[in-house]
């Protein structure tokens, strides 16, 4: 099917669309990673070095900034599903940051917004699992570039514009100089990242939520702070499930 749309579109014969779609298709023999104990570590051995950076704490101190980043854009993403305007974000590397959402002061929308951030690193780490495995690590390198690009509109700090544009630069070049083994090791060791990440994240706010998300969905909703920490440990949790679930059925099974 999406073969038929993509050669169904005006330019669909042009050496550019061409170029672009050889780049992007979909690997299915990716899934037979799992056909023996080589292609098992492939898959593990990504994941293993992606939780060292996040446990080794010289490492930690660089990388968390891309879970800084995916929490801000995940407040950007649910607040613009919601009806909300995203006017700009900006990620410090001590894990704080910001994302601004324009919008009614109060209701649904703006608390699933604000609730949004601490889980969207481990559902973005999930995703990327299931869609690296599934062959697709290089239309999520794709998307990955244009969707940084795209961001770059938002940014309101020299620091923010830098890692955005390092991460839109890095998977653009992933893309164009097409390595499918490459391209999904990279994004199962960002997965890894990710989902212990934002264990991590949520482990600093939950003894003392106050001054965080929880705290100002306390006070827009009038539910207390610890409500909205297990609602965010739930959904953090069930991700993490569901990744583990994928790898062992793509690995173990």
């Amino acid at each position: 099917m999406t073969r038929i749309l993509l050669d169904s579109l005006p330019w669909s014969d042009a050496p550019w669309w061409q170029e672009v779609v050889i780049r992007t298709g979909r690997t299915p023999h990716i899934e037979g990673w799992a056909v023996d104990a080589a292609g098992r570590w492939s898959v593990w051995a990504p994941l293993l070095i992606g939780v060292a950076l996040v446990l080794v704490p010289a490492t930690w101190r660089v990388v968390r900034i891309l879970v800084t980043l995916v929490h801000e854009l995940g407040h950007a993403a649910v607040g613009i599903l919601t009806g909300r305007r995203f006017t700009g974000f900006v990620v410090r590397g001590d894990m704080s940051g910001h994302a601004v959402t324009v919008g009614k002061p109060h209701g649904l929308g703006l608390a699933l917004t604000t609730w949004a951030g601490y889980p969207a690193p481990a559902l973005v780490g999930t995703g990327l699992i299931w869609l690296t495995l599934r062959g697709w690590a290089p239309a999520v390198m794709l998307a990955t570039a244009v969707v940084s690009v795209l961001c770059l509109a938002f940014v309101r700090s020299w620091a923010t514009a830098g890692v955005t544009l390092l991460v839109a630069a890095s998977a653009g070049a992933l893309w164009w100089w097409r390595s499918d083994y490459r391209s999904g090791a990279v994004l199962l060791v960002i997965a890894a990242l990710l989902l212990l990440g934002a264990w991590r994240h949520w482990a600093a706010v939950a003894p003392s939520p106050r001054g965080s998300d929880p705290a100002d969905l306390a006070r827009q909703t009038g539910w207390p702070g610890w409500f909205w920490v297990g609602t965010q440990l739930l959904a953090i949790a069930a991700a993490t499930a569901g990744a583990v679930w994928w790898l062992w059925n793509a690995t173990l099974a």
